[in-house]
């Protein structure tokens, strides 16, 4: 089964996004082009940046050309591809006055490991400025350069938790939403509300719940109790293991790491992953809870 690409805005909402909120109005007309989009949420901590990197590594080793956004002031999410934090969009835009005309593809877009094309969006000063402007400008400049047109997959790694509509801006662009989560009540309680983000961009926008991805976790049956109970779907599992850990400080992917059994399992789950994103596969139907039902759900007595 094909990934079918619905870029409309649903007909069942007739208000613009933002409408009756204090989300960012994000431009309608702006989408990506004919690549496949995804956007990686999650609780902060919970491992996006690892997720997301290795996930781009292993796209390439498919033969897919990728294009990896860290949307994130910190502009950390690349450094594992690239071995350096490389500079933001909005630091690039700034020296030149925001005129874009300016700016050559390599002043801004870095070449990473196996080939993954990195750009880190970067974000406002803190408590200025909207993350979903950022956003809007990277997409902008990266359209305007024809950087979209050969990229065959694009992996939007954002910022924490869904907090406001900017930073859920990045579901504006995305075919699928894939949230990072383990087996722990802070995180599935954060998953909770990132449904209920995506659900709500849903009836403006093409994106959809893409499943579930538990990291940093032994078991998984927290993850799939609520799963079960809010239409979710697990479609990986990361176990906790040091070779992780110890990738992230020697600033490389794990598909960089010494062979041994750990490894090899990890290298192999995220290139299933890969395979089965690139190949599409029906989204969730996920419901979100209220919050009261959810603490109640994973409480115990």
């Amino acid at each position: 089964m094909t990934l079918v690409i619905d870029r409309k805005p649903k007909s069942r909402n007739p208000r613009e996004d933002g409408d009756g909120s204090v989300q960012v109005h994000l431009d309608p007309t702006a989408s990506i082009g004919t690549a496949k989009v995804f956007s990686v949420y999650g609780k902060g901590g919970i491992g996006k940046s690892t997720t997301s990197s290795n996930l781009s590594v292993a796209f390439s080793k498919l033969g897919k050309r990728v294009l990896q956004i860290g949307c994130d002031p910190k502009h950390d999410s690349t450094f594992t591809l690239t071995k350096s934090l490389v500079p933001t969009v909005i630091d690039i835009l700034e020296q030149v006055d925001f005129h874009s005309e300016e700016l050559r593809p390599e002043d801004f877009v870095f070449e990473g490991y196996n080939g993954v094309m990195c750009v880190e969006a970067g974000g406002p000063p803190a408590g200025t400025g909207c993350g979903g402007y950022v956003v809007g400008q990277t997409v902008k400049l990266l359209k305007e350069h024809h950087l979209l047109e050969d990229t065959d997959v694009v992996i939007f790694d954002v910022l924490g938790d869904v907090v406001c509509g900017g930073f859920a801006s990045p579901l504006q662009h995305a075919d699928r939403a894939l949230i990072v989560t383990a087996n722990d009540f802070d995180s599935i309680f954060a998953m909770n509300r990132i449904v209920a983000a995506i659900n709500a961009k849903a009836k403006n926008y093409g994106v959809r719940v893409g499943g579930v991805i538990a990291n940093r976790s032994k078991d998984t049956d927290q993850i799939d109790r609520f799963a079960e109970a809010t239409g979710l779907r697990r479609i990986a599992h990361l176990p906790d293991v040091d070779a992780i850990r110890l990738s992230r400080l020697k600033k490389s992917t794990l598909f960089e790491m010494p062979s041994s059994p750990e490894v090899d399992h990890v290298q192999n789950e995220y290139m299933r992953l890969a395979a089965q994103l690139w190949a599409g596969y029906e989204p969730c139907d996920a419901k979100s809870m209220k919050d009261r039902d959810i603490f109640d759900f994973l409480g115990f007595d």
